[in-house]
Parts: structure tokens; C-alpha cells; sequence
């Protein structure tokens, strides 16, 4: 088994150009798996000034809603790795972390401006989008994310989105 690693690995560094981002699958970002919850999925970079700005507001949500459903998600696409945990150090996210160096996900949901927030309900239906953060909007924030906890998660029905197909294609059917 380790004669095919090594020669695996030999033909890679003959191919060039080949390095461990470049061989990296696709981020990931199954909103199925949080159903029956209130999701808010944030898109953020290092060099977006408002994220600073957002991410304590996200962290107190987290924290304050977290036992009655709430989940944020948040989605960095900075092309370096490094440069997200340079901004993580400075600014901690008390929440979930997917890295998409690609741009995939921004791609599927349309991000336009960062940062970028999508609020699912509980049967995964997207409720809100905002973009940008304004701190003056933040009861503005908050007042949706407690209309979604509050409400009961039901059942797919006509109409509905659910979070499975806009994860898939990243728009609504």
C-alpha cells in the first residue's frame, strides 16, 4: 500500500502544479441536516470591514438563541486559508466555519455583497437575505430570527423550498 502512496505522490509532483488546495473537494454545506432549526448562513472575507463588525452580533445570537434552535453558519471565501484564521485570531467566531477558497457556495446562492446573510425557517425555507451589516439594523436582525424560533417547523408543503434544494443548486427551484 505504501509503494502505491509513493508512486501516486511521485506522479503528482512530475504533473506539477498539483497541491493540496488544488486537490481539495468542493465545500460542503448541508442545510438538510439542520432541519427542525432556524439557520443563518453568513458569507464573510478577512478583508470585509463590516464582517468585523457582524461577527460579535452573530456570536451573541448564537449564544442567546442557541437553546431555542438557532444555528449560524458562517461561509469564509477568502482564497487563503491564512487569511481567514488571521481574522478568526482577531475577531473569534463563537459559530460553525466553512472555508471556500473556490467561491463555489457564494456562486450557488448568489452572494452579492459581504457580508452576506440567508435566514432559513425550519422547514428550510429561506425567510430572509441581507446584505451588508448595519448596526443600527440589529434589532431589525434580531426581530426575524426570533419570528422564525418561534414558530413551529412545518411540514413541506406546496410551494415550500426546502433547504436540500437550495443547497443543491444554491437558488430555489
Amino acid at each position: 500500500m505504501r509503494m502505491i502512496h509513493a508512486r501516486l505522490l511521485a506522479l503528482l509532483l512530475m504533473l506539477g502544479g498539483v497541491t493540496s488546495t488544488s486537490l481539495a473537494l468542493e465545500p460542503s454545506l448541508d442545510l438538510e441536516q439542520w432541519r427542525g432549526r432556524v439557520v443563518v448562513v453568513d458569507f464573510w472575507a478577512s478583508w470585509c470591514e463590516p464582517c468585523r463588525r457582524s461577527f460579535p452580533w452573530l456570536n451573541e445570537m448564537q449564544a442567546k438563541y442557541r437553546d431555542q434552535g438557532l444555528v449560524v453558519i458562517g461561509v469564509n471565501v477568502d482564497a487563503e486559508r491564512s487569511e481567514a484564521d488571521r481574522f478568526l485570531a482577531a475577531v473569534p467566531a463563537a459559530f460553525k466555519v466553512v472555508y471556500d477558497p473556490t467561491g463555489t457556495l457564494p456562486a450557488r446562492y448568489g452572494v452579492s455583497a459581504m457580508p452576506s446573510s440567508f435566514v432559513f425557517d425550519r422547514s428550510g425555507e429561506l425567510s430572509a437575505r441581507h446584505l451588508g451589516f448595519q448596526a443600527r439594523r440589529r434589532g431589525e436582525y434580531e426581530a426575524v430570527i426570533k419570528q422564525l424560533l418561534k414558530s413551529a417547523a412545518p411540514g413541506p408543503g406546496p410551494g415550500s423550498t426546502p433547504a436540500s434544494s437550495i443547497n443543491a443548486s444554491g437558488t430555489t427551484p
